[in-house]
């Protein structure tokens, strides 16, 4: 059977992709008298997976007169419950809040690189050096590539999808409990990295510390990624700013070239190093970067061969949604050992939470067994410094501020006057996520909006080609 369930004009959902019981839940959805309503909630998550449930109330009233401006209850609404985006950052989990989540990482890259005027991020900041930045894990063992030039170390030219790629050529002899421990300390070694470029950037300007500090300042914005191996990453973007940040001018001395070597140098420096104590029969581990340093400078426009703005904050966006599920484990906590048959882990990444499980009573501080889902890495994904660019905050602030004012207009509410108003509010959270056919309904109205922003985006592009716009 082919046919398709049409749903009040929305794309067709194949009845062919569902079973039964998926398929008659679907149809009393969408014949419910409140679909439509259900549908805009839905449209308004973004097409979420998970929404997060709410019921309660709110009420604004004038200060002055008590008259009540507007009221919203729950009661009214389909299953008498708000639905929310839930606003989780892994693709794997909600790919319509991943799809926000990476959006804003975007932003907030792109404006540390080409400046943000409604956020007071000059666009001079373009004129201050600026590179992009990979730190590398280092070897535990020969795993399955594919070289540039020749076939693997098995004989084998694996193609791009091959499962064995990443995995070890001898899994025995390969050290699965210094990768994971490499990967729980990554974050200590980014630290040491960074206070030792300051030392490096000061050594070269001929300044103190304490001189730096007054004439510069180094800021960041990086974003971790897993190697199929299970081995960490980190791509960062790094910038020689003013005193006092992105607004003030970087020192006469400050370059590409110097930035680009201090890093070089901070990276091979002995104290940029962190260490795991001897434990049971663990022997102690000095970890340090892998040799494969990458340092490109970023440019305004590219002539082919220039790293641009538009594609580092793309680069380090797409990788924001990301974690260790890319390797085959799962993206949430695990319970025990079994779950790894149940989900068919693979066994490369099998042995890898094996290893947390087994060093976490050796290391009890560093919580390897809590984050054997994310093979040791304990760290955030995605941080910056404080001056490199605004904040995931302020953009889902600056959203959140427009949706209010769109809400009041479409109310016929004029904007409020400070301490005129008074709101009333009172929330109860009551459940999360969807019944098998509102997911698959849920998961057509996403669909539609991602083809929505796609032709929206090919036209602008097309629009800004015939005008000429670079920014294309």
């Amino acid at each position: 059977m082919t046919d398709h369930t049409h749903v009040r004009g929305r794309s067709p959902v194949p009845d062919t992709l569902l079973d039964p019981t998926t398929l008659g839940d679907l149809l009393r959805v969408a014949s419910a008298p409140d679909y439509d309503r259900w549908a805009d909630q839905i449209h308004r998550t973004g097409g979420c997976s998970d929404p997060i449930h709410l019921t309660g109330w709110t009420l604004t009233k004038d200060r002055t007169s008590g008259e009540t401006l507007h009221h919203y209850s729950t009661a009214t609404e389909p299953g008498g419950r708000l639905r929310l985006a839930c606003g989780n950052r892994r693709a794997s989990r909600c790919p319509a809040c991943a799809w926000t989540y990476a959006g804003d990482t975007y932003h907030l890259i792109r404006a540390g690189l080409a400046g943000d005027d409604r956020r007071d991020i000059p666009a001079a900041v373009r004129e201050h050096p600026r590179v992009l930045t990979t730190l590398t894990a280092p070897s535990f063992g020969p795993v399955h590539n594919r070289p540039d030039r020749d076939v693997c170390r098995c004989g084998t030219q694996h193609h791009t999808d091959d499962p064995a790629l990443g995995t070890a050529l001898d899994p025995e002899t390969y050290d699965y409990a210094a990768a994971v421990l490499f990967n729980n300390h990554a974050g200590d070694l980014w630290q040491r990295f960074t206070t030792r470029l300051r030392r490096e950037l000061a050594a070269r300007a001929g300044l103190t510390q304490r001189d730096l500090k007054e004439s510069a300042r180094l800021s960041y914005g990086k974003v971790a990624e897993f190697q199929k191996r299970g081995a960490l990453h980190f791509h960062a973007v790094i910038r020689i700013d003013g005193p006092d940040g992105p607004g003030t001018p970087p020192p006469f001395w400050a370059s590409v070239g110097l930035l680009t070597d201090a890093i070089r140098a901070a990276a091979a420096h002995s104290y940029t190093s962190v260490t795991a104590p001897a434990a049971g029969g663990q022997p102690a581990r000095t970890f340090r970067w892998g040799t494969q340093l990458d340092v490109r400078p970023v440019k305004a426009f590219g002539d082919g061969s220039d790293i641009t703005e538009q594609a580092v904050a793309s680069y380090v966006a797409k990788y924001a949604t990301k974690a260790a599920e890319t390797t085959g484990t799962l993206d949430r906590r695990i319970g025990e050992l079994a779950e790894l048959d149940r989900h068919q882990v693979p066994e490369h990444t099998r042995r890898l939470i094996s290893a947390c499980k087994t060093l976490d009573p050796l290391y009890p501080d560093r919580r390897l067994w809590a984050w054997a889902h994310m093979l040791g890495f304990r760290g955030h994904f995605s941080s910056k410094s404080r001056r490199y660019s605004t904040t995931l905050g302020d953009l889902r602030a600056a959203r959140a501020d427009f949706r209010a004012a769109q809400e009041r207009q479409a109310l016929g509410l004029e904007p409020p006057e400070p301490d005129t108003v008074l709101v009333l509010t009172d929330w109860q959270y009551v459940g999360h996520g969807h019944t098998p056919g509102e997911s698959a309904l849920a998961a057509t109205i996403a669909r539609d909006i991602q083809t929505n922003r796609e032709t929206a985006r090919q036209a602008r592009a097309e629009l800004q080609a015939e005008e000429g716009d670079d920014w294309s």
